[in-house]
């Protein structure tokens, strides 16, 4: 017999895969190197639209047990992504890349391996 569906857990694999694969692309650069590649800059950005919408998914309850992690920023920045597009500033992009990410995805593995 399969598990059920756990509409938690594909939320936190879209986070955990969106964050590795963003984590690749920006390997080995710098911001300069970031800055000035504009198809990178669009695929970083399209990666955090996606783990934005997932956190969405996340439960209330699992979220209470991260306090450190700015849940609702996480979610807000998608809105930011989708309709402030103009507002959106390589540099910012960065440093939610490098100070941010690398945190969240330490919450989420552990989370993920809870589940298995």
């Amino acid at each position: 017999m399969s598990k059920p569906f756990d509409k938690e857990a594909a939320a936190l694999r879209d986070i955990q895969d969106n964050i590795e694969a963003i984590q690749g692309f920006v390997a080995g650069l710098d911001l300069e190197a970031f800055k000035s590649n504009r198809l990178l800059f669009y695929g970083v950005v399209r990666g955090l639209e996606i783990v934005s919408e997932a956190s969405r998914k996340v439960s209330p309850q699992l979220k209470a047990l991260h306090p450190t992690i700015d849940w609702q920023q996480i979610a807000d920045a998608g809105n930011v992504f989708r309709h402030m597009y103009g507002l959106v500033k390589p540099s910012r992009v960065w440093e939610t890349v490098r100070d941010h990410l690398p945190v969240l995805l330490s919450v989420v593995r552990h989370e993920l391996a809870r589940r298995n």
